[in-house]
């Protein structure tokens, strides 16, 4: 007859064996002991046979405030390449959200970068703005390509009204008059409906003329940042010698008439 066996002795089958048991410390190799899981502060297991993770800062997403990148000069490039007009550093930096001094820097950076690669176009301020302009060495190509068949030229009245405008403005009708020696009427009213022109004030003395002055438009037709690029009007007055010279083609001499070359010739 088998006797019950005492819950409480250690050798009670339903006791689990401790799997250390009868083994001695120095003959347990380190991979011999499995990991344990263990509570973390959270309440969750944590496997401690997962490799520790290591903290790393990662980097702000998009560009920080008030900082140019990569992406800021091809957004001045994209803004510029599609520009119908010239691009004030303001809006630039207004939509760029950088400050006005630093657009600029970034433009000549670029202006600079562009001419030292040798590139048939440039990245130049005009009219108060920057765009995209062909290099003019390349002019002979782009003029081929642009104005072949279809050459649309300003008659010389033309130029000459705008040329009057443009170093004396404001100036009113009738001083344009004075100074060609005929009515310029219809030829403001070309240079207006061109974009070229336009009205700018009026005068305060009697009548109130209207005063034209040039536009954004002439500068970038010309390629110039403000009036102030203008060549000085005096490399196209000719000098003294040649007024004198002139003058001198067109000075009508007398001729003695053959009545006085006879009484010469029998004057005793």
């Amino acid at each position: 007859m088998t006797e019950p066996m005492d819950p409480m002795d250690p050798m009670d089958p339903m006791d689990p064996m401790d799997p250390m048991d009868g083994v001695e410390p120095d003959d347990v190799e380190p991979n011999d002991v499995e990991p344990t899981e263990t509570l973390s502060s959270t309440g969750q297991d944590l496997d401690m046979r997962a490799p520790v993770p290591v903290l790393v800062h990662a980097e702000p997403q998009g560009r920080l405030p008030g900082v140019p990148d990569g992406d800021t000069v091809r957004a001045i490039e994209a803004i510029a390449m599609v520009a119908v007009e010239p691009v004030a550093a303001e809006l630039l930096a207004q939509l760029l959200e950088l400050p006005t001094a630093v657009v600029e820097g970034l433009c000549t950076e670029l202006a600079r970068a562009y001419d030292e690669a040798g590139h048939g176009f440039q990245l130049v301020k005009v009219a108060g703005g920057y765009r995209f302009q062909s290099h003019p060495d390349q002019s002979p190509y782009v003029e081929r390509f642009l104005l072949d068949g279809q050459r649309a030229r300003m008659s010389g009245a033309a130029l000459e009204t705008l040329a009057i405008v443009a170093y004396k403005q404001p100036i009113s009708r009738s001083q344009v008059a004075s100074i060609r020696g005929v009515d310029p009427d219809g030829v403001l009213r070309t240079l207006q409906a061109r974009g070229y022109i336009t009205e700018v004030a009026r005068d305060s003395g009697p009548g109130q003329a209207i005063l034209f002055g040039t536009t954004p438009a002439f500068l970038e037709k010309l390629g110039l940042a403000s009036l102030a690029d203008l060549p000085p009007i005096a490399e196209f007055v000719p000098g003294a010698d040649v007024v004198e010279a002139l003058e001198h083609g067109l000075r009508v001499e007398p001729t003695p008439s053959a009545g006085a070359a006879g009484q010469s010739d029998t004057a005793p």
